[in-house]
């Protein structure tokens, strides 16, 4: 599933292409995603002028001139994409259309339809039900170390569950928590309620440069996701132990730079499952 940054990338490029045209066209060629679309969708879109873009945790909002916003929701398998208007025909399982008067054409793609679209008044977003509760923005100021540690006091989850709780920080992700984790040395495993101190005091600046260089990367593509224009992320050519079980760890203390192990009790990057998903981490370094 697209996580913080892909979602922030593929904003990006949305408010690029779409940011002050207006939407001459709009077509919903199902009634459904992962929900029902809302009655009136194509309507409220026809004829209206995009105003701005905001990015909520793992959603985009795309704000409209008549007092409404489009809350956007990747799931599994979305993508959007844009293009000039005729130059192909339309994408396999292309559900949303936007038309704009500078002649481009935008589709939400979504084979697996576990992605969504909904229409919220403007001034109602943050009471929206999915966004409502959400924690804070990991890229924003106000995510302070103090700001972490007052929401794992009394954990007693793992560390890696807690930060993937959307109530503690909005928009992480399997990938970019575990690459967080390595960076600020610390085990996936630990309970979260132990971490207030010199630990948050690491990780929250590592969550910060992680997010940050993976949105300059344009995101990872693993599976389904690309750019707005196409193109693949690049991140993933940089994780330092997502994916990479039995490998050294940048800088390994305990394999030789050839591969070969210079401690024969070190095993490489670990790969456990917590919660149904894949936790990778360094058991020599993470503690």
């Amino acid at each position: 599933m697209p996580e913080l940054p892909e979602v922030e990338t593929v904003m990006r490029g949305l408010r690029q292409r779409l940011q002050g045209r207006m939407l001459l066209r709009a077509v919903a060629r199902r009634p459904d995603m992962r929900w029902p679309l809302p009655p009136g969708l194509a309507a409220t879109l026809t004829g209206a002028r995009v105003t701005s873009f905001r990015r909520r945790a793992k959603y985009i909002l795309m704000r409209l001139d008549n007092g409404w916003s489009v809350l956007l929701h990747l799931g599994m398998s979305g993508r959007m994409l844009a293009e000039p208007v005729g130059r192909n025909a339309i994408t396999l399982h292309e559900h949303l259309e936007l038309e704009t008067d500078d002649g481009w054409r935008v589709g939400f793609v979504d084979p697996r339809r576990f992605g969504s679209v909904d229409l919220i008044e403007t001034e109602r977003e943050d009471r929206h039900r999915l966004l409502a509760g959400l924690g804070p923005e990991p890229l924003d100021e106000s995510f302070s170390t103090a700001v972490l540690a007052a929401a794992l006091a009394g954990k007693k989850t793992p560390i890696k569950a807690a930060l993937l709780d959307q109530k503690v920080v909005a928009g992480l992700g399997n990938i970019y928590v575990c690459e967080a984790l390595f960076r600020a040395a610390i085990s996936p495993q630990r309970l979260a309620y132990t971490v207030p101190g010199a630990r948050t005091k690491r990780l929250v600046p590592a969550i910060k440069q992680t997010l940050t260089e993976a949105i300059t990367a344009g995101g990872s593509s693993l599976r389904d996701y690309v750019q707005t224009n196409g193109e693949l992320g690049y991140f993933q050519h940089a994780f330092n132990v997502y994916g990479r079980e039995g490998r050294p760890c940048p800088g390994c203390p305990g394999i030789a730079s050839g591969g070969a192990p210079a401690d024969p009790s070190c095993s490489g990057i670990r790969r456990i499952v917590q919660s149904g998903r894949s936790s990778f981490y360094c058991p020599r370094t993470q503690r």
